[in-house]
């Protein structure tokens, strides 16, 4: 298990840096592309982008509100909570996203090419189900109750 959780944390801080370097030319961070890739298909409040990208209501709710004053996302109205407001990209937002795109794929040419197809493909079904199977375990506090 601590091999694991310092792999992925190692993995973690590469996965910032590259995206980091990725996002500046589009006049973003990690974070704000982090926030704004969750919306590109739907619509979503604050609590259910943080549940998605694994990280704290808090930090979702800062990053939209940066967004939201910065015109690359918008509030509009969920129908199904009136207080609970859904984030979405505006076309700017769109925009800045979509110039990520090719320093993206020739990063993930790169990483096909070292890892070959079926490798990239293995590493990504691994992980996805390690991420799955830790959703359905207690948590440690959880299960060190008497």
């Amino acid at each position: 298990m601590s091999r694991t959780a310092l792999s992925v944390f190692r993995l973690n801080g590469q996965f910032l840096a590259v995206s980091e370097e990725l996002a500046r030319p589009a006049g973003l961070t990690a974070a704000w592309w982090q926030v704004l890739g969750a919306v590109l298909r739907e619509p979503l409040s604050v609590a259910g982008i943080a549940r998605a990208m694994g990280i704290t209501r808090q930090s979702v709710q800062r990053i939209a509100d940066l967004l939201a004053a910065k015109g690359l996302a918008e509030y509009v109205p969920n129908p199904a909570h009136r207080r609970a407001k859904l984030l979405r990209p505006t076309e700017a937002g769109r925009a800045a996203i979509a110039r990520i795109g090719p320093g993206h794929a020739a990063q993930a040419a790169q990483l096909a090419e070292a890892l070959g197809e079926d490798g990239f493909a293995e590493t990504v079904r691994v992980l996805e189900r390690l991420s799955a199977v830790l959703d359905t375990l207690p948590t440690p506090l959880d299960s060190a109750a008497p």
